[in-house]
């Protein structure tokens, strides 16, 4: 249970409408690294994590990822704002907004739909938290992307404090990986044997 609070965890004020940023920066809604797909991945993952410890950092940051969701969907929604239909299609924004006007819809910057192939849930904790930590770099060099393109401040403001938090939540994936590593039962792993190994890496 969530006790959800009427704020974002980085203020979002926007008061010049883009709807060609808003294209490029919808893909962290719904693209491939974006905060959907971040969410559902931490969120799903944690239910197969026996350590508490990691099934905590699991929630802690599937659930800020929903914040940020929030955050993205904030933004796009201000780029958006009380354009015209003749604005929005000088901007390129048209085939959006012709399936969804400016309603939000989880979408990469292509325009290819969200899906939950995007993420995986592999119920092993050290796939998991590899792929988590590759998924927040991902998710960092978008932002980096978007920041190369986001040019005023109102837009790059909170794409930097978004780009900072996949930092935080790569290190803190690291170090639920060295603790479950530390504490690995033998059972449930196979074991490295070298000499058998050997034959294979010469």
């Amino acid at each position: 249970m969530w006790t959800y609070e009427r704020t974002l965890q980085y203020p979002v004020n926007i008061t010049r409408p883009n709807a060609k940023l808003a294209k490029a920066i919808i893909s962290q809604f719904g693209g491939p690294d974006g905060e959907l797909a971040a969410s559902q991945r931490y969120l799903s993952q944690r239910y197969s994590t026996q350590d508490r410890k990691v099934a905590g950092v699991l929630t802690d940051i599937g659930t800020e990822e929903m914040n940020h969701m929030e955050m993205i969907c904030a933004i796009v929604h201000q780029l958006t704002k009380n354009l015209t239909a003749e604005e929005l299609e000088a901007q390129g924004f048209a085939p959006y907004y012709v399936d969804h006007t400016v309603g939000l819809w989880p979408q990469s910057a292509g325009g290819v739909p969200f899906t939950a192939t995007e993420f995986q849930s592999k119920g092993d904790p050290i796939t998991d938290l590899t792929e988590d930590m590759a998924a927040e770099q991902k998710a960092r060099t978008t932002y980096d992307n978007l920041l190369r393109l986001v040019k005023d401040p109102e837009g790059a403001d909170p794409l930097r404090f978004l780009r900072q938090r996949e930092w935080v939540h790569f290190q803190r994936f690291g170090e639920s990986l060295r603790l479950v590593q530390d504490s690995l039962n033998k059972k449930n792993f196979y074991a490295y044997n070298p000499d058998f190994d050997k034959q294979f890496c010469d």
